[in-house]
């Protein structure tokens, strides 16, 4: 471990005079714990607004295609089964989501005859040592774009990976702070909130696609099903989008507390703070990532220029916070 300054976070910027923070400081304006209590809600309104694109897009086609309930069966066929499949596809991705993720970014587990990977192997037990957790199963994802992910559904069923190009790229100290942000976002258990909102969002995807191709074989000779037409659409075409603006205003909002967290965890927000510094000088995206699980990676995979400016529209599709802002945070209570 390295001792660095340990300062605060006020008003958006780290404060000089503060000590290292904790749970309870204030980061922007709002302590740590307000922050987490609003991602709390964001998640709610994320599974309310699910659950209601769902519910809504099944009884339309329901009365569209089986002209329920004036006929047909007694029962909302399309809308029990679109929500069963969503909860099948919601426990999958939540269960075994993170086994997937890893096998599409064709992770392998460490090598313990290479030496770089022996000492990613020991990184990751101090900072779960400093963390007061079991260390996750660590893996190397053979990629020259230097990034780390972590996955799981809580701390006993996390997994953390690292590129390839990551570990040629970054020193040791860069190397723990990255690390100790993916220890972060396990011990807070993000991992867990971010597989939630992953399944849900491809759900949506997949409950839309399906919504707009049955479209073509609606009935629209009765008055309720004219009625019907222009919402339904509306909703199957809109409904993944506002999904995926919630399930990036969580994650980007998680991202500044991992960081913060990972700087208790090292005392050293330089390494930190350099080894963004270096992975913003790649281009190479991530092969495997996509948009549905970019929000995993200490930065976004994809290298999206929508991520890297601080506007209103970047706020609601980014999946990250800028990367210069994030270093600047750092560099500001570095010694």
């Amino acid at each position: 471990m390295h001792a660095g300054g340990a300062r605060g976070v006020r008003g958006g910027a780290w404060s000089d005079a503060a000590p290292a923070p904790t749970a309870s400081r204030r980061a922007g304006g709002a302590t740590f714990y307000e922050r987490q209590a609003a991602n709390r809600r964001r998640i709610a309104l994320l599974v309310a607004t699910h659950a209601a694109v769902s519910a809504s897009l099944g009884l339309a086609m329901d009365v569209l295609l089986l002209g329920f309930p004036s006929s047909g069966p007694g029962l909302p066929v399309v809308t029990t089964t679109a929500i069963g499949l969503s909860a099948l596809m919601s426990w999958f991705g939540y269960y075994r989501g993170d086994k997937a993720l890893l096998d599409s970014l064709l992770a392998r587990p460490l090598d313990p005859r290479d030496e770089e990977h022996r000492q990613l192997a020991n990184i990751v037990r101090e900072i779960s040592l400093a963390a007061g957790i079991r260390p996750p199963a660590v893996y190397v994802i053979p990629d020259r774009a230097p990034n780390a992910m972590s996955i799981g559904r809580d701390p006993e069923h996390a997994s953390l990976a690292v590129t390839s190009g990551a570990l040629v790229l970054l020193d040791r100290e860069e190397t723990q702070g990255v690390v100790a942000h993916e220890i972060a976002h396990i011990v807070s258990r993000d991992t867990a909130v971010m597989m939630l909102v992953s399944a849900l969002f491809g759900n949506l995807i997949v409950l839309g696609d399906w919504s707009r191709r049955m479209f073509f074989f609606a009935r629209f000779s009765t008055l309720a099903g004219l009625l019907l037409a222009v919402p339904t659409l509306l909703l199957a075409l809109v409904g993944p989008v506002l999904s995926r603006i919630l399930a990036m205003g969580v994650s980007r909002e998680r991202e500044y507390l991992a960081d913060a967290k990972a700087v208790e965890l090292t005392r050293n927000p330089n390494g930190m703070a350099s080894a963004l510094r270096k992975i913003a000088r790649t281009s190479s995206p991530l092969r495997g990532a996509t948009r549905g699980t970019a929000h995993f990676f200490v930065v976004n995979p994809l290298h999206r220029l929508i991520d890297e400016r601080d506007t209103r529209w970047a706020d609601l599709f980014a999946t990250h916070p800028p990367l210069e802002h994030r270093i600047a945070l750092l560099e500001g209570r570095a010694v």
